[in-house]
Protein backbone atom coordinates (compact mmCIF):
# COMPACT_ATOMS: atom_id res chain seq x y z
CA UNK A 1 0.00 0.00 0.00
CA UNK A 2 1.34 3.50 -0.51
CA UNK A 3 1.75 4.88 2.75
CA UNK A 4 1.49 8.85 0.96
CA UNK A 5 -1.22 11.10 2.73
CA UNK A 6 -3.85 11.68 0.44
CA UNK A 7 -6.27 14.38 1.72
CA UNK A 8 -10.09 13.76 1.55
CA UNK A 9 -12.46 16.03 -0.56
CA UNK A 10 -13.42 19.11 1.11
CA UNK A 11 -17.56 18.77 0.86
CA UNK A 12 -16.80 15.42 3.15
CA UNK A 13 -15.02 17.07 6.30
CA UNK A 14 -18.35 18.51 6.54
CA UNK A 15 -19.77 15.30 7.41
CA UNK A 16 -17.15 14.20 9.80
CA UNK A 17 -17.77 17.96 11.39
CA UNK A 18 -21.47 16.74 12.01
CA UNK A 19 -20.53 13.34 12.99
CA UNK A 20 -17.96 14.56 15.97
CA UNK A 21 -20.18 17.73 16.80
CA UNK A 22 -23.18 15.00 17.79
CA UNK A 23 -20.70 12.44 19.04
CA UNK A 24 -22.34 10.17 16.48
CA UNK A 25 -21.86 6.53 17.11
CA UNK A 26 -20.14 5.12 13.85
CA UNK A 27 -20.46 2.16 11.07
CA UNK A 28 -16.84 2.54 9.73
CA UNK A 29 -15.64 1.43 6.66
CA UNK A 30 -11.77 1.20 6.10
CA UNK A 31 -10.53 1.07 2.51
CA UNK A 32 -8.29 -2.36 3.61
CA UNK A 33 -12.19 -4.12 4.36
CA UNK A 34 -12.25 -4.31 7.87
CA UNK A 35 -14.63 -2.30 10.18
CA UNK A 36 -15.13 -0.81 13.46
CA UNK A 37 -18.18 0.52 15.33
CA UNK A 38 -17.21 3.41 16.69
CA UNK A 39 -17.93 7.67 18.74
CA UNK A 40 -17.02 9.99 16.49
CA UNK A 41 -15.29 12.47 18.59
CA UNK A 42 -12.87 14.77 17.03
CA UNK A 43 -10.35 15.44 14.31
CA UNK A 44 -6.70 15.90 14.73
CA UNK A 45 -4.07 16.90 12.19
CA UNK A 46 0.23 15.45 12.77
CA UNK A 47 2.95 17.75 12.26
CA UNK A 48 3.52 16.12 8.72
CA UNK A 49 -0.09 17.23 7.79
CA UNK A 50 -1.86 13.95 7.77
CA UNK A 51 -5.39 14.15 9.01
CA UNK A 52 -7.34 11.81 11.76
CA UNK A 53 -10.79 11.04 12.73
CA UNK A 54 -10.70 10.51 16.90
CA UNK A 55 -12.76 8.06 17.84
CA UNK A 56 -13.67 5.97 20.90
CA UNK A 57 -14.31 2.29 20.79
CA UNK A 58 -14.41 -0.38 23.72
CA UNK A 59 -10.52 -0.76 23.28
CA UNK A 60 -10.02 3.38 23.90
CA UNK A 61 -9.29 5.93 21.81
CA UNK A 62 -7.95 5.10 18.69
CA UNK A 63 -7.13 7.77 15.35
CA UNK A 64 -7.73 6.79 11.85
CA UNK A 65 -5.99 8.76 9.01
CA UNK A 66 -8.89 9.56 7.09
CA UNK A 67 -7.69 8.70 3.73
CA UNK A 68 -7.92 4.82 5.21
CA UNK A 69 -11.51 5.50 6.03
CA UNK A 70 -13.72 4.21 2.93
CA UNK A 71 -17.42 5.17 4.46
CA UNK A 72 -19.04 6.17 7.60
CA UNK A 73 -22.29 5.14 8.70
CA UNK A 74 -24.10 7.10 11.47
CA UNK A 75 -25.76 4.51 13.89
CA UNK A 76 -27.86 7.25 16.02
CA UNK A 77 -31.42 7.76 15.02
CA UNK A 78 -32.08 10.72 13.66
CA UNK A 79 -28.95 11.23 12.48
CA UNK A 80 -28.94 14.58 9.95
CA UNK A 81 -26.48 12.07 7.15
CA UNK A 82 -27.34 8.21 6.27
CA UNK A 83 -23.75 6.18 4.57
CA UNK A 84 -21.31 8.07 3.37
CA UNK A 85 -18.83 7.33 1.30
CA UNK A 86 -15.35 8.80 1.69
CA UNK A 87 -12.69 9.93 -1.23
CA UNK A 88 -15.47 9.79 -3.87
CA UNK A 89 -14.21 13.35 -4.49
CA UNK A 90 -11.03 15.38 -5.83
CA UNK A 91 -9.70 16.67 -2.67
CA UNK A 92 -9.23 20.61 -1.65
Amino acid sequence: MNDTYRPQACALYDYLEVACLHRYRLRIELVDGGELRAQALGTSTSASKEEFLVVGTEDGEQHLRMDRLLAITPLDVGASFGRVLLGASPAC
